[in-house]
């Protein structure tokens, strides 16, 4: 072979291999989503009481955060509720939460430390608040606690936020109407079964297991929280604007119930979190959320509500960026 016939084609070769990586350059970049890092570190996810829907939740959902974010060590936190938890995120001795808007509102409007630098991930579901008594008890509205012994939640509880004024509401003044007991869903169901109490407040997901259990075991009734309450709240301003009427689906606590639905009032949940959180752990958390919805609501049934097209509505917060990138990416 001639000399200049073996350069033609070692110049071929050479031209065949270099398109060659171009091609497979091209491909690995189509195929490894270098725009998108797996994050990494540590987080601390701040729940509620051990036998709430917000432990729970959490629970289930350390698990799937686990599995969209493997190189995230993951540490839960109980809590009295939603106060708490929102004084934690502020002093950073906890990275994300769930709170109710109206505790998130109160939070903004008392100036709290950290208050500006509370950001929203997602909507969750709605809390419903439940008054509950025996089912013999002569209690038949809110203003029939006066007089009684009566759990109103723990101090740092969205429960006791709630409690306090529904009483107020209906005329009662929480701290002398009423022998306030500052328990949680963790023990108020045995006080009442045990004649401890008269009455107790929860306000959670439905069912909660808890107050179920109680039911099945116990005759318990649940108190009519009537749509004049909620006005009443309304007419106060500020963050009671975050209540609105509902209704207990007649099956939620069946035994409780007997069949029928119970007017209350109901609050929405949200994820929260700070503007020091990284935007990319923060897109990946509400990734976690949503996509495991299905997932944990066949375990925790509140969980089911969670919705794409309404997660993004966080008020009183602003969306943190993080979270306004994964709406941007799961935009239908």
């Amino acid at each position: 072979m001639f000399p200049g016939t073996l350069h033609t084609s070692r110049r071929r070769a050479l031209a065949a291999a270099a398109a060659l990586l171009v091609v497979l350059g091209l491909l690995a970049w189509w195929l490894v989503p270098f725009g998108r890092t797996s994050p990494s570190g540590e987080l601390t996810f701040s729940t509620g009481s051990r036998s709430g829907v917000y432990q729970r939740y959490g629970v289930l959902l350390e698990k799937a955060l686990a599995e969209s974010m493997p190189d995230v060590d993951i540490e839960l936190r109980t809590s009295e509720g939603s106060q708490q938890n929102l004084a934690r995120l502020a002093a950073g001795e906890a990275d994300f939460t769930i709170a109710t808007a109206d505790a998130v509102a109160t939070y903004k409007r008392d100036g709290l430390p950290g208050a500006e630098r509370l950001r929203g991930c997602a909507r969750l579901y709605d809390d419903y608040v439940h008054l509950i008594v025996p089912r013999s008890s002569p209690v038949k509205s809110v203003a029939d606690l006066r007089g009684k012994v009566v759990g109103v939640g723990q101090p740092g509880s969205g429960v006791r936020l709630v409690a306090d004024r529904l009483m107020t509401a209906a005329g009662l003044d929480p701290r002398h109407d009423i022998t306030p007991v500052p328990a949680g869903i963790d023990s108020m169901p045995g006080r009442l079964e045990s004649g401890g109490l008269d009455a107790f407040f929860w306000s959670g997901g439905l069912p909660t297991n808890t107050v179920r259990e109680l039911s099945e075991r116990f005759e318990i009734r649940l108190v009519p929280l009537e749509p004049e309450l909620v006005g009443k709240l309304h007419a106060t301003g500020g963050s009671t604007s975050y209540y609105r009427s509902a209704v207990m689906p007649a099956d939620a606590y069946l035994k409780a119930q007997g069949g029928v639905p119970v007017p209350t009032v109901a609050v929405a949940n949200l994820l929260v979190t700070t503007d020091r959180a990284d935007p990319a752990l923060t897109e990946g958390f509400t990734r976690a959320v949503i996509d495991s919805r299905d997932r944990i609501g066949k375990t925790v049934h509140p969980a089911q509500l969670v919705d794409l097209r309404t997660a993004v509505y966080t008020e009183p917060l602003p969306l943190h960026e993080g979270a306004r990138r994964y709406y941007r990416s799961a935009k239908p």
